[in-house]
C-alpha cells in the first residue's frame, strides 16, 4: 500500500486574493460580471448537486451514461498508466474511469487537481480508501496556471469532464488547450466532456428550472461576496436570467437588478451603483459542434480519436491524443 501524496502550489490566501481581484475587476466593468467559480462555496455546491438531479438538467446524468457505456473503450484505447482529473472528485464518473482502467490492468496512479485543498484532500482520502493499492498523488493548484505541475507516468489520461470547458471564452479555451498540450507528452490523452448545441427549448429550462433551484444557485454568488467581502447585496433585488445566445452558441446566466441599488464592499473600499434592469453576468456555458471542437483541439495539437454521444445527441465525450 502506498500512502497518498499531496503537493500544494497555492498560498493559503490564494482564494481570498482571487476573489478580491475578480470582484473589483468584474463589478467595476461595463457590463458587470463575476466568474462562475465563486458559486461554489458549501451552499453553492449543495445547490449544484440538487440541480444535477432536476428533470430539466440533462448534462450530468447524460455524461455519466455515456461514460458508463464507454469507460471500457476509453481504457482500451488509452492504456493509461496515470489518470489525471482536473477538478478533484470521488464521484461516480471518477470511479467509472478508475474501475475500467484497473480492469484493463494498466492503471498505476491517480492524480486529482483542484484549487480547494479541503476538496482535494477529501477526494484523495476517499479514493485511497477504496483503491488502497493505487498510488494517489493530489495537486492543490489552479489548472489555468499550473498544468506544468501535473505528475504521472506516460501514457497519461487527463479527464476534464462536466462540460466545464464551456465556461471558458474562446480565447481562454485556446490558451487552456495549448497549455495542456505543452505539458503533455506525445501519446498522452485528453478526455473532454462537451455539451452540444441544441434548441433553446431544451437549453433554457436546464438553466432556469421550474423549481427555482438554479435561480437560488445564481444568487448565491452574491451571498459569497456578502460573507467574504462584507458586501451588502440584497439578494431579493436580483432576478435570475438565463438566455441562449445563438450567435455565440452559448448559454448565459445573469443577475438583473430589480430596483436601483448602491452596494458597498467594505473589504475592497468599493461602492458600486446599479440601475434598475442592470445586469451582472455570472456564467457563460458554451455549447459545441463536433467540427468546431475538433478544430479547436487540432489547433492546440490534439487529434480527435473517438467521439461518443447519447442517443439524443445532447452531450459528447471527446477522446483526443497528443500529437
Amino acid at each position: 500500500m502506498t500512502e497518498p501524496v499531496v503537493d500544494i502550489y497555492l498560498t493559503p490566501d490564494h482564494a481570498d486574493r482571487s476573489l478580491r481581484h475578480d470582484a473589483r475587476v468584474g463589478l467595476t466593468g461595463d457590463p458587470k460580471w463575476l466568474p462562475p467559480k465563486w458559486f461554489y462555496d458549501a451552499r453553492g455546491s449543495a445547490l449544484f448537486e440538487e440541480i444535477t438531479r432536476l428533470p430539466e438538467y440533462y448534462p450530468t446524468r447524460t455524461e455519466s451514461s455515456i461514460l458508463s457505456a464507454h469507460a471500457g473503450d476509453i481504457a482500451g484505447r488509452t492504456g493509461a498508466h496515470t489518470l489525471v482529473e482536473l477538478g478533484s472528485g470521488s464521484s461516480e464518473k471518477t470511479r467509472l474511469l478508475l474501475h475500467a482502467l484497473r480492469e484493463a490492468g494498466t492503471l498505476r496512479q491517480y492524480v486529482p487537481l483542484d484549487v480547494s485543498q479541503s476538496a482535494l484532500r477529501a477526494a484523495v482520502t476517499a479514493i485511497h480508501q477504496d483503491y488502497p493499492m493505487l498510488a494517489v498523488h493530489g495537486v492543490v493548484a489552479d489548472f489555468t496556471q499550473h498544468l506544468d505541475r501535473i505528475p504521472g507516468q506516460t501514457p497519461r489520461l487527463v479527464a476534464f469532464l462536466g462540460g466545464t470547458i464551456g465556461n471558458f471564452f474562446p480565447d481562454e479555451r485556446a490558451a487552456f488547450l495549448g497549455a495542456l498540450h505543452k505539458t503533455l507528452a506525445p501519446g498522452d490523452w485528453l478526455l473532454l466532456g462537451t455539451d452540444l448545441v441544441k434548441g433553446p427549448e431544451i437549453l433554457v429550462p436546464a438553466y432556469d428550472d421550474s423549481a427555482g433551484v438554479t435561480a437560488e444557485f445564481n444568487r448565491n454568488v452574491l451571498a459569497v461576496l456578502n460573507r467574504e467581502l462584507g458586501a451588502d447585496f440584497d439578494l431579493g433585488n436580483y432576478a435570475h436570467v438565463a438566455l441562449w445566445d445563438p450567435e455565440n452558441e452559448w448559454m448565459e446566466m445573469r443577475l438583473r437588478t430589480v430596483a436601483a441599488a448602491k452596494v458597498t464592499l467594505p473589504e475592497l473600499a468599493l461602492d458600486i451603483v446599479l440601475q434598475p434592469g442592470e445586469e451582472i453576468r455570472t456564467e457563460i456555458s458554451a455549447k459545441f459542434r463536433k467540427a468546431g471542437i475538433e478544430s479547436e483541439l487540432a489547433t492546440a495539437g490534439f487529434g480527435l480519436d473517438s467521439w461518443w454521444t447519447d442517443p439524443q445527441g445532447r452531450f459528447a465525450l471527446c477522446l483526443a491524443r497528443t500529437r
